[in-house]
């Protein structure tokens, strides 16, 4: 019995590592490409190590393409984007879980129906909204939507708040806390990893966000790094190492933010009731 436990074991293990290195491998190379100089990237048998380190494929991507640029545009609009969905959707979720009103369940399950709805769908619609704003090559069609609360951080934040015991909100009412206080004061601390999942959930969607900036942005000061890695061809030419290097760029944040944040993201999935 112990080996054959013993034996499944060393098979799960063995089919994680060939996972594990499957999914690497692609990471890999495009950050030895990015490394390569010109000639050696289409060298046959491939060069697995760079030989010699060709550093100055990233210098050529953040100072001559200007990803230095695009790089700080997509910070500014990520941090806005999350500031204003973790703020508009903790607002939004508190009411649902915590009064009664007439047709809130209607309007719950119309907000969750959203969830069906693709941006390909609300796209031309969104964009002539916007346009009859004047706000097309501005980052307020992008930035604002956040503000007004999203389905999936509303259903993420409801859930834990209705999993909260009820008599913490009524001993806050009976103490004189108002619903605003008892909001910022009790549950937005006691909501941190779930408002953490829904951080790193943001930052994931906005940083590689492509057919937002690409349908409002006609500027091109005001591309972000998707934005600027679509069009890199563009300004130099098609060289393989060049575009590895920027979509290393590109990338690096999203691996370093997940890395990071993980723990968090795991507890505030789990605490949300999504598990399982």
């Amino acid at each position: 019995m112990i080996k054959r436990y013993n034996l499944k074991n060393f098979f799960i293990h063995v089919l994680l590592i060939v996972g594990g290195l499957a999914m690497f491998l692609p990471f890999y190379w495009m950050v030895a490409t990015s490394l390569k100089s010109g000639g050696n990237v289409t060298q046959i048998p491939p060069q697995w190590i760079p030989n010699p380190f060709v550093w100055s494929n990233y210098e050529t991507v953040w100072f001559k393409v200007d990803f230095a640029r695009y790089t700080l545009n997509s910070f500014f609009i990520v941090i806005l984007d999350i500031a204003g969905m973790v703020l508009s959707c903790s607002m939004v979720a508190f009411g649902l879980a915590m009064f009664d009103f007439k047709l809130k369940k209607f309007l719950y399950i119309a907000m969750l129906s959203t969830l069906m709805l693709p941006f390909q769908i609300t796209m031309i619609p969104g964009y002539f909204i916007w346009k009859s704003f004047a706000a097309l090559d501005t980052y307020i069609p992008l930035i604002a939507p956040s503000f007004l609360g999203g389905a999936f951080g509303i259903f993420l934040l409801h859930q834990f708040y209705k999993s909260t015991p009820r008599e913490l909100f009524e001993a806050a009412a009976i103490d004189g806390s108002g619903p605003w206080t008892t909001l910022w004061r009790i549950y937005f601390p006691i909501s941190r990893t779930v408002l953490s999942a829904l951080a790193v959930f943001t930052f994931m969607a906005a940083w590689s966000n492509t057919i937002g900036p690409l349908l409002y942005l006609h500027d091109k000061k005001l591309f972000t790094l998707p934005l600027g890695l679509l069009f890199l061809t563009s300004d130099t030419g098609i060289e393989p190492q060049i575009l590895m290097a920027g979509a290393v760029i590109v990338t690096l944040p999203v691996v370093i933010v997940f890395l990071f944040a993980q723990k968090q993201f795991v507890e505030g999935i789990a605490s949300s009731g999504l598990k399982g």
